[in-house]
This record gives C-alpha cells, sequence and structure tokens, in this order.
C-alpha cells in the first residue's frame, strides 16, 4: 500500500542511560563520519595517532607492574608475534593468566593501549598475570592470519607457562569488540585442533557477525559511535572476497557456528543500546541450548564501549565489578 511519500516513522530505540547519554553528546551533535573503503587508510591513521600507547617504562607504573615485551613464532608462514607480558609487582607462585586482544573493529588498535585498564580493574585485585597480544590488522592481513596470530602466542604461552610463572590450568581468553569475536574465535579453534584448554572466555560487546543482519544493528546504527557502514568496511577489510559467503568458517566469524559444545565458561557482555546486541545475546543462548555455561550481562542503556566512553558512570561501575566477580568465581 503507497504512504502517499509519507517518510516512514522512525525507528523506536532503547534509551541511553542518562550518564551515557552526556558522554555521548560530549561528543558533539550530529552524524559521525562512518568508516569506508575509500577513508579506511587515514581513519586508521587518524586513530593510531590519537590513541595513547604507553611504553613499557609507563605500564610498569613506578615498579607496581613487571612487564616486558616477547617476541614468540608466529602461524606458520607468517611473522613473529608480539605478546605484552604483565603482573603485579612482587607476587609470588603461578599467577592465572588473562590472555587478552584488543579492540578496535580488526582494522585499530594495538596491544599495548588496554594493559592500564586490564591491571588495575583485573590484575591488581585478582593478582592475575596479563598478556596482550598484538595481532595483524586488517586488511594489511586478512582472515585466517589475526587468528592465527592470536593461536600462535595463546599455545606459546600455554606452553612456556612455567617460565612465565602461570598456571596453565587457569588461563583465560579475553577481548572487546573486536578483541572479544577473536576470543570467541579462539576458544572454536583450540577446541577443534586440540590446542591448550582456557578455563573460562571472557566476551565483552564481542563482535560476532559478519551478515549486519540483526535488529539490533539496524535499529542503533549510528546512535551510539558504530554504524552499519563502518561495520560492513570493517568485516570486509578482515574478509575481502570471502565477504558474506555462505560457507564462511566459524573461525572468522563465530556467529556462524553451529556446535558449540565443549568450550571454556562464556562470560558475555552487551548494551541494551549496542549495535551487537542481539547477536550477542544470541551467541549467549546457542552456548546454552549446546549445554554449555555462560553469563549474560545486557547493562540497560549502554551503547558500544560505553566504560571507556563514560568510565566514572554508576553503570560502568557495576558492569565492571560483575566482571571481576565472575571471575574471581572461575578462578576459585
Amino acid at each position: 500500500m503507497s504512504t502517499g511519500g509519507v517518510p516512514p516513522e522512525p525507528m523506536a530505540v532503547p534509551p541511553f542511560d542518562p550518564e551515557v547519554a552526556l558522554a555521548l553528546a560530549a561528543l558533539g551533535d550530529g552524524p559521525r563520519e562512518p568508516i569506508t573503503p575509500d577513508n579506511l587508510a587515514a581513519r586508521a591513521r587518524r586513530d593510531a595517532s590519537a590513541r595513547p600507547r604507553p611504553t613499557v617504562s609507563e605500564l610498569r607504573a613506578g615498579g607496581r607492574f613487571e612487564v616486558s615485551e616477547l617476541r614468540v613464532p608466529g602461524p606458520p608462514g607468517g611473522p613473529e608475534v608480539t605478546l605484552v607480558s604483565a603482573r603485579p609487582a612482587g607476587l609470588a607462585g603461578p599467577l592465572p593468566l588473562l590472555y587478552y586482544m584488543h579492540g578496535g573493529a580488526m582494522i585499530m588498535g594495538n596491544a599495548w593501549s588496554v594493559l592500564p585498564r586490564i591491571l588495575h580493574e583485573w590484575a591488581l585485585p585478582l593478582g592475575m598475570a596479563v598478556i596482550s597480544v598484538e595481532y595483524r590488522l586488517a586488511p594489511g592481513a586478512r582472515y585466517p592470519w589475526p587468528l592465527e596470530d592470536c593461536y600462535a602466542g595463546f599455545v606459546w604461552a600455554a606452553g612456556h607457562a612455567g617460565e612465565l610463572g602461570v598456571d596453565a590450568d587457569r588461563v583465560v581468553i579475553g577481548g572487546k569488540s573486536a578483541g572479544g569475536g577473536l576470543a570467541a574465535a579462539l576458544a572454536l579453534l583450540a577446541r577443534d585442533r586440540g590446542g591448550p584448554a582456557a578455563l573460562g572466555q571472557l566476551l565483552l560487546c564481542p563482535m560476532l557477525d559478519d551478515r549486519g543482519g540483526t535488529f539490533s544493528s539496524r535499529q542503533m546504527s549510528g546512535l551510539g559511535g558504530w554504524d552499519l557502514t563502518s561495520h560492513a568496511t570493517a568485516w570486509r577489510a578482515l574478509l575481502g572476497d570471502r565477504y558474506g559467503a555462505v560457507d564462511l568458517p566459524p573461525y572468522a566469524a563465530p556467529a556462524r557456528a553451529t556446535d558449540l559444545r565443549g568450550l571454556p565458561p562464556a562470560y558475555v557482555e552487551v548494551g541494551s543500546a549496542d549495535m551487537f546486541r542481539d547477536e550477542d545475546v544470541a551467541y549467549a543462548n546457542a552456548l546454552w541450548r549446546a549445554g554449555g555455561r555462560a553469563e549474560l550481562h545486557v547493562w540497560p542503556g549502554a551503547c558500544h564501549g560505553f566504560d571507556g566512553l563514560a568510565p566514572t558512570a554508576a553503570l560502568t561501575r557495576d558492569a565492571r565489578d560483575a566482571r571481576v566477580r565472575w571471575l574471581r568465581r572461575l578462578l576459585a
């Protein structure tokens, strides 16, 4: 039926948390420039120059942490992988390990910039060691190379637990956004290759689905700092000609997985106002349907990356507390 040229009503959206809304407003009104194939290289350069990248000396924070950079064998046919290893200073005995993959939509980010937050929020209160992996970025390194870098570093860390001073039986893999997607993919790959067993997987607003067809991906596009154009650009950069392929393997996009049996317990977190909401909720549900263990948190009014955007918000504090509680239960 014709609407007589009347535009459709705008899609209803869940309200932002008030403190998150203030943080979004502080970024400026109006739509933000989407990432496209034409501006991808310039946007990546701009992000690299704007994103703080602390030195090893700065990460040591005056002796509070022991920090070193390790170069370990990469995947067959690939270069060495850089791992940034850090732990609270002065702790004896094998420590539990968080093996972490940074975010940045697979096209941005680095292993160093995420460490100050991780060290203070998780490593100190839980007595954990952390390894942050510097995987290659798309489009310079397309699938499977970023994941293979993460897997090579994971295998090396598990095999050298003694010299690292970590407990090989208490290794948690984790990541945020694209890093959360890599963590989920790493759990699948390690299971299917018979690789090291992780104790759990910490999936923070994970980027899981290349298809961009969920309701929330359309509902929240452009409203919380991420949009469908940028989303498609990032996935195309990673997958190249395989973008949208029917037979795309689940290691490329874990939402494609049809067998989630035998995976480590998962913590899945997302916001109600996040484009990734529906794919993340569906992943937790698929883990339950496969007989797995998953703890799901959908934070009301949270957009993608809300904790970095509004670090002092009450909602952010609640989310941080929930992550620490889950890790403490898991490690116990």
